[in-house]
Order: C-alpha cells, then sequence, then structure tokens
C-alpha cells in the first residue's frame, strides 16, 4: 500500500514536471523598440554626415569666384600668353643675357623704393601704424643709406621687413567683395574690386602718369609712362626666368587655373 501511495506520487510529480515546462524567453515589444531606436539613430546619424557633406560642398560652392566674363577672359588669357611667350620672354632673355643680374637687381630695388608712397598709403588707411613706420623708416634708409635705393640696407643691414599693401587690399581689408574676376590685357588677371585699386594707386605712384600732377611724377606723358612700366616688367622678368613656364605647366585647362591662382593669393593678401 505504501508503495503504491509512493509510486502515485512520483508519478503524480513527473506529470506535474512536464506540464510545467519553462517558457521559451521572448523578445518583448520593447527590445524591437529598441532595436528601432538604435536602427532609426544611425540612419539620423547618416542622413546628418551626407546632410554635413553636401553643405560642405554647397559652401565651397558659394566661395566660387564670380565669373560672367569667362568668354571674354579665356580669349585675354590666351592674348596675354601669346604676348609673354613671344615677345615679353625673349625681350626678357634678351635684357637678361646683356645686363648683369646684380644691375637688374639694383633696378628693381629702385623701382620698389619709388613706389614707396602705396605702401605707406594703404598701410596707414588699413590702420597698420608700425607697418607704415617700417615703410618710412625704410624709405629713409634706401634712399641715403642706399644711394637712391639703389641698394636695401634697410633689410639686409636694419632687418626691416617689407609690407606689400595696394589698394585693392585695403578695399578687401574693409570687406569690400571682389567682384566679377576680369583678365586686363597685358596686366593679365584682376577683378572688379582690384581694377579699382589699381586705379587709386595710379595716383599715388610717382611712376604712372596722370594729368594735372606733373610735379609729382616722374614721367612726362602716357607715352613715358607706358615706357617706364615696360622696362620695370621686363626688368622683373629677367630675375624670374622660366618661372612662368613652370607655373603653367601643371595647368590642364590656362585660364581657370590662373584665375584661381590670382584669386586664392589675393585672399591670402588680405588677409595678412
Amino acid at each position: 500500500m505504501k508503495f503504491s501511495i509512493s509510486l502515485f506520487i512520483i508519478i503524480f510529480l513527473n506529470l506535474q514536471g512536464c506540464t510545467n515546462k519553462p517558457t521559451p524567453l521572448k523578445v518583448q515589444p520593447q527590445s524591437y523598440a529598441m532595436q528601432n531606436k538604435q536602427t532609426n539613430l544611425k540612419q539620423t546619424k547618416t542622413m546628418d554626415s551626407e546632410d554635413d557633406f553636401e553643405d560642405e560642398f554647397a559652401a565651397k560652392d558659394s566661395k566660387e569666384v564670380s565669373d560672367p566674363l569667362s568668354g571674354y577672359n579665356r580669349v585675354m588669357t590666351s592674348f596675354n600668353d601669346k604676348v609673354f611667350t613671344y615677345a615679353l620672354d625673349p625681350l626678357s632673355r634678351g635684357y637678361a643675357y646683356v645686363i648683369p643680374e646684380g644691375i637688374r637687381e639694383s633696378v628693381s630695388n629702385v623701382i620698389h623704393n619709388i613706389e614707396f608712397p602705396i605702401r605707406f598709403a594703404n598701410n596707414l588707411l588699413q590702420g597698420k601704424f608700425k607697418n607704415s613706420a617700417d615703410e618710412l623708416g625704410r624709405f629713409v634708409f634706401n634712399s641715403t643709406i642706399g644711394i637712391a635705393g639703389l641698394f636695401d640696407p634697410a633689410s639686409s643691414q636694419l632687418n626691416i621687413p617689407t609690407h606689400n599693401e595696394d589698394f585693392g587690399q585695403t578695399l578687401g581689408y574693409y570687406g569690400v567683395a571682389s567682384g566679377y574676376h576680369v583678365v586686363l590685357p597685358f596686366l593679365g588677371p584682376s577683378n572688379v574690386r582690384d581694377i579699382i585699386g589699381l586705379t587709386a594707386d595710379a595716383y599715388t605712384s610717382p611712376l604712372v602718369y596722370q594729368r594735372g600732377l606733373k610735379d609729382y611724377k616722374i614721367p612726362n606723358n602716357y607715352g613715358q609712362g607706358i615706357g617706364i612700366y615696360a622696362g620695370k616688367i621686363i626688368n622683373k622678368n629677367s630675375l624670374h626666368l622660366g618661372a612662368y613656364e613652370s607655373l603653367k605647366k601643371d595647368a590642364i585647362d590656362l585660364y581657370p587655373f590662373l584665375r584661381d591662382i590670382y584669386e586664392e593669393k589675393r585672399i591670402s593678401d588680405i588677409a595678412e
């Protein structure tokens, strides 16, 4: 009897064990929600990254050079390139062959010294008084000790730096935009702001003839002014023979290559 009762209890417990099998683990709805949330977060980050990428390119596009005159500019770039290749460069090489480098460097020093008013005035206009003082000191020392600017003791002996500033940079310093890119005949790349700057600097420079300012100007007429400018360019190029060829050999398309180099340099000049 006792054995029967014990057997009954064992069978009953076994049946209970089979009936109360462990319930398989189920993923709660909250777990799916968390997964979806993480997935959505990743997608959002990806979209944000794509948006940032697009915004970056949009920002770059917004800084592109304003160039509605590209057709004209291309033609003028080609013209200037031919003038350089077939006229300026041969003249510069012949000039360099005849005139020793030391004399050509002295000519460059004299021209730089004479153009002191442009640098002095534009440093003042930008409130760069220390730079203006440097330019004034350079002019005094180079005009006296340097024998009318033939030599540059302000640099070699006194370590006074030069601060090249022009009116185009002054306008840019005060936030004036560059405007359309314009390639000028013989002068090369420029823009609307720098053309205005060139006009202002022409009144300041003693080397550029202006009617009504004969007492201040070295040339007495436009012909002399053009001659002085041509001599200045030939002398400058004779000291940098091969530089233009080295520059343009990397250009796939010459016009935008020169345009972008010019505009980037002017941005850098203004930022200094």
